[in-house]
Order: C-alpha cells, then sequence, then structure tokens
C-alpha cells in the first residue's frame, strides 16, 4: 500500500508548477522541499514521548498543504482546526487532539485570545520568526522517517455526532493515498490537471476528494483563500482548473451570481461534491458547460456510494464495490421498503422509506481519536452506522435524506444539536431546549430551535438576538434560523424531549414561531404567507417532501 509520504517524495526534481496561491506559484519541487522543511522543524519541536500531532488553524493557505505533506514525511498527523468554532470550544478541539504545535496565521490570533493552551507551541506564519525558524531546514530533503507507515496517522478531522463535541476521526496515510488513487483512475485525472481548492481544507472534502488526487496524480493545485462565489470563474480561468470540489451551498452561490455571455468559457470539465441537489446540478451544467458528480463517503471512510451510468435523476448510486449498504429503521434495524415516487417524480411514502444508512459489510474506518464510545456508537451490532438519512428505489439506487435527529450540516458545516442546546440554555427565559434540523431548502439543514419559557416570560425577538450575539462559543452557523415557542416541552412517555415529533412537525405547527429571514440579522413571526413561499421554495427543489421525515 502507498502511503502519503511517498507521493509526496516522488514530486522531488518536478519542476512543473504545482501550486497557485493569489500572485504566488511554487513548483512541485518547491512544495516537496517546503515539506521537507517543515518535517524536519516538527521533529525538533515535539517533545519527547508526545503525540506526533500538530495542530493547523489556517484558511486556504499555501501553508496548509505545506504542513499536510510535511507531516506525513515526519508519520505525524494534522489536526484540522475550525475557525468557525469560538472560545472553550475551539480550545477543547487542540487540546482533544493533544497538539503540542498549532500553527496559524495572525488573522486568526484574536480567536486565540485568552484561551488556555498549555504545552502547545504556536507558529505564526506571516511573521519572521516563523521564517527565522524554518531557514535552518532550507537544505532538508522529502525522506520519509520510518515512522510514515501505511497505518499511520495523517489526518485528525472533526465530525460532529449527537453526544456534543464534535469527534476527531482518523485518517491514515494508506487510506488517503488509496482515496486518491481511486478518485484519479474514476475521474481519470492527469498530471497536466489543475485541482481548484476553495473548499475549506480543516474539511475533510478538500483534502480527501481534491487535495489528494492531485498528489496522487502529480496534478497542480490552485488554492482560494476562502470560498467566493463572484470569484469562482475568474480564478478557474486564472489558474487554468479543470476539476473542484464543492459541498452544502457553494453550488447555489455561484448560480446566484449574474450570468455573463462567456459563463461556458473555461477550461473547467469536471465538479465532485455533495448536495448541490439535482435542480441546481443541472442548472449550472446548462450555464456553464460544466458536469456536476454527485458523490457520497462517509466522512470516516465507513461507507461509499460510486455514481455510475443509469443513475436515476437525483439519485447519489449504488453502493461501492465490497460495501453492503442497507436503509434501515434505526430502532428495529429492518431494512426500510423502497421508494415510491409519484408520476412527478415526488417520493410518496417518506414517511415508511427514509431510514439510517448502515453498512453491513467490510469498511475502513479508523476510529476517533480518544473516543471508544464514539466508535462502540459507529460500529453498533457489526454494522457501521452512518447516522445519513437515505431512501432506496426498487432498484437499488440510493437518495440523500439528510441527518439523523442531533446532527445538523449547515451550509456544508457539520454541527451537534447538544452543543447548540448547552448555549441556548443559557437564555434567562428558558426553561428548556430543544435544538433540531429542518431541511434547507436547496441542500443540508437549517437549525431550529424550540424554547419552553419560564412561567411569565416572554419570547422577545431582539433580547434574543442580542443574547445570541454575546455568546462567545456560538459558531458562526449554530444560530437558529426558526424559534419555535411553546408554554411546555413535548415528551415522550419516558419523559425525554419528543424530538421526532418536533422535526417533523418544524415550522408548521400551531405555536408561534420566529425566524430569521436569510440576509437578515433579526427576528420576526413567521406568517402564513411566508410558510406558503417556503412550501414554494423546497416544491421547486424537489425536497418538500423531507420537510414531513
Amino acid at each position: 500500500m502507498r502511503t502519503v509520504a511517498e507521493l509526496v517524495q516522488e514530486r522531488w526534481g518536478d519542476h512543473r508548477p504545482g501550486l497557485w496561491f493569489e500572485e504566488r506559484s511554487l513548483t512541485h519541487h518547491q512544495v516537496a522541499a517546503g515539506a521537507a522543511a517543515r518535517a524536519a522543524l516538527l521533529g525538533d519541536l515535539l517533545p519527547p514521548g508526545a503525540e506526533p500531532h500538530v495542530g493547523v488553524l489556517l484558511d486556504n493557505t499555501p501553508e496548509y498543504p505545506l504542513w499536510l505533506s510535511g507531516a506525513a514525511l515526519a508519520g505525524a498527523a494534522v489536526a484540522g482546526i475550525n475557525p468557525t468554532r469560538r472560545g472553550p470550544e475551539l480550545a477543547r478541539d487542540i487540546l482533544h487532539t493533544e497538539c503540542r504545535v498549532l500553527v496559524t496565521e495572525r488573522a486568526h490570533l484574536p480567536l486565540l485570545d485568552g484561551l488556555e493552551l498549555p504545552g502547545v507551541r504556536l507558529l505564526v506564519t506571516d511573521t519572521e520568526e516563523y521564517e527565522e525558524l524554518l531557514a535552518p531546514y532550507a537544505d532538508a530533503r522529502p525522506e520519509p522517517t520510518k515512522a510514515a507507515a501505511p497505518d499511520s496517522r495523517l489526518l485528525l478531522y472533526f465530525t460532529s455526532g449527537s453526544t456534543g463535541a464534535p469527534k476527531a476521526a482518523i485518517c491514515s496515510q494508506g487510506r488517503l493515498a488509496a482515496a486518491g488513487r481511486s478518485l484519479v483512475d474514476h475521474f481519470g485525472v492527469r498530471a497536466d490537471d489543475v485541482h481548484y481548492i476553495c473548499m475549506p481544507m480543516f474539511h475533510g472534502n478538500a483534502v480527501i476528494a481534491d487535495w489528494a488526487p492531485a498528489l496522487a496524480a502529480g496534478a497542480g493545485v490552485a488554492l482560494r483563500r476562502r470560498f467566493s462565489a463572484s470569484g469562482f470563474l475568474t480564478d478557474v480561468r486564472a489558474y487554468g482548473a479543470t476539476y473542484f470540489t464543492y459541498v452544502g451551498r457553494a453550488v447555489q452561490y455561484i448560480l446566484a451570481t449574474p450570468p455573463r455571455a462567456d459563463d461556458r468559457d473555461s477550461p473547467l470539465r469536471l465538479g465532485f461534491g455533495t448536495e448541490a441537489g439535482a435542480v441546481d446540478a443541472a442548472a449550472f451544467e446548462e450555464r456553464f458547460g460544466v458536469r456536476l458528480v454527485e458523490g457520497y463517503g462517509s466522512s470516516e471512510g465507513g461507507a461509499a456510494i460510486q455514481r455510475t451510468p443509469g443513475t436515476p435523476k437525483g439519485a447519489i448510486g449504488r453502493a461501492a464495490p465490497g460495501d453492503d449498504l442497507a436503509v434501515v429503521d434505526p430502532v428495529s434495524r429492518a431494512e426500510c421498503p423502497a421508494a415510491v415516487f409519484g408520476a412527478d417524480g415526488r417520493l410518496l411514502n417518506g414517511r415508511d422509506a427514509i431510514g439510517e444508512l448502515v453498512n453491513r459489510g467490510s469498511n475502513p474506518f479508523e476510529g476517533y481519536w480518544r473516543n471508544p464510545a464514539a466508535d462502540a456508537a459507529r460500529r453498533r451490532d457489526g454494522w457501521y452506522w452512518t447516522g445519513d438519512l437515505f431512501y432506496r428505489d426498487a432498484d437499488g439506487f440510493l437518495y440523500f435524506a439528510g441527518r439523523t435527529d442531533d446532527r445538523l450540516r449547515v451550509d456544508s458545516e457539520n454541527l451537534a444539536a447538544a452543543v447548540i442546546e448547552n448555549i441556548l440554555a443559557r437564555y434567562a427565559d428558558a426553561a428548556a431546549v430543544a435544538v433540531y434540523a429542518v431541511p434547507d431548502p436547496v441542500a443540508g439543514d437549517q437549525v431550529m430551535a424550540t424554547l419552553a419559557l419560564r412561567e411569565g416570560a416572554d419570547f422577545a425577538p431582539l433580547g434574543f438576538a442580542e443574547f445570541l450575539l454575546d455568546q462567545a462559543d456560538l459558531g458562526t452557523k449554530m444560530a437558529p434560523r426558526f424559534v419555535r415557542v411553546v408554554d411546555r416541552m413535548p415528551v415522550t412517555a419516558t419523559n425525554k424531549i419528543h424530538r421526532v415529533g418536533l422535526r417533523r412537525e418544524g415550522f408548521r405547527c400551531a405555536d408561534p414561531v420566529w425566524w430569521r429571514p436569510p440576509g437578515e440579522s433579526g427576528y420576526r413571526l413567521l406568517s402564513g404567507a411566508d410558510v406558503e413561499g417556503l412550501e414554494a421554495e423546497y416544491r421547486a427543489r424537489g425536497r418538500e417532501e423531507l420537510l414531513a421525515r
């Protein structure tokens, strides 16, 4: 089995342009040399006996792939630190992954103000001190250490779960190299291709589906510091990009830019990602002449779906070779019945057909860092439980339907309901709080909260909005889009919050619902006309059935 370290080493002596960022470019050889320098520096910085983990809190700058490559050579692991996290939650991510070195940049230093990070050495990349630290290693060669084995950890990337704090999934060098090679073969990636990385590299998507296949094929990489819909086509042309990945609503944001007569004039030939939706994928191809391939791969590597010729509109595909995928009722473990569609293609039996996707066969899931309880939950009863909702047609094609109860995916960010609930519970007038997902009209989820107020309290929308702004650990994607206000929280027979009922009713309920329309910062009452407008938007995107799941 190949290692990422070997792939990095193979680029030594390759003087073709290999990495572009803004006005800068590096050859493949320079990238390999920079990786070797960082590997050597890391070896000297890590205390004896410490876990070989380096935290990376960066935008998509050249330092990100350089540290990924350097960690691979050193047999170390990169923990991708999410800059949308705040306060104690951000500190927890760094400390949980036992990072003794944290690489960041001046723009992110305010996020670290006031955080207690004992034993963590801070490297700030855009400083003279950093350049001075690297200078002694300028002549280092990319020679993998003995620790750089196929089964050595290379990535610790955070995913969210129902137990609250995000979990750090493990990805080894061998698995990442194999994933890159698989995509090279599947999409015919060539050495003269350029992969445009505009999704954040602290997510598995950008590293596994974009950077890894470029490295495996010897292709170039062009970086965008942060995703920009308006800058997308300009970048593609400037860098000669031929391939990109996307998640969440990125495709919709690009489509929302003003059309131009030369939209189809670019070298781009393929986009690969998740949650664009059939409507927007077709619109993207019509406008830009670029095919989007919707895929699915559990972040932890436990299940994969491949799109094959003949895949119906709206479907992701069938199980990848070697996977025994099934859609099951999470309580009874019985397989859900096949989906039934109306003449217009709408799902008619969503309540019965939608269940959790499981892999009953062998899978490459490598576990979570220091979280045996989460490992056991993911591998329940000998199956791998994805935590994602799907339905399956009579021919075995699988359709994505969202997340399970306590998980939310908001604009490509995985969130845990329990974390948001703990923050909202600080609201002085709240007697009880429940947070859950409602489907987004386009892709993924939106955050909805139900508040049971203390006796005699009234919901004050302005005060609630101000409360949210004051919460230092409320991430940028966590603020509820909808707030349902109830006199008493609905509970089950065992006195647990009736989350299934809340999620099923969503914002279409008898209780008052306050909402924050897109582009607005304040909350206002959701009116009947608002509900009709939202339903029309879901209907136009073919997602109305998901409102009643």
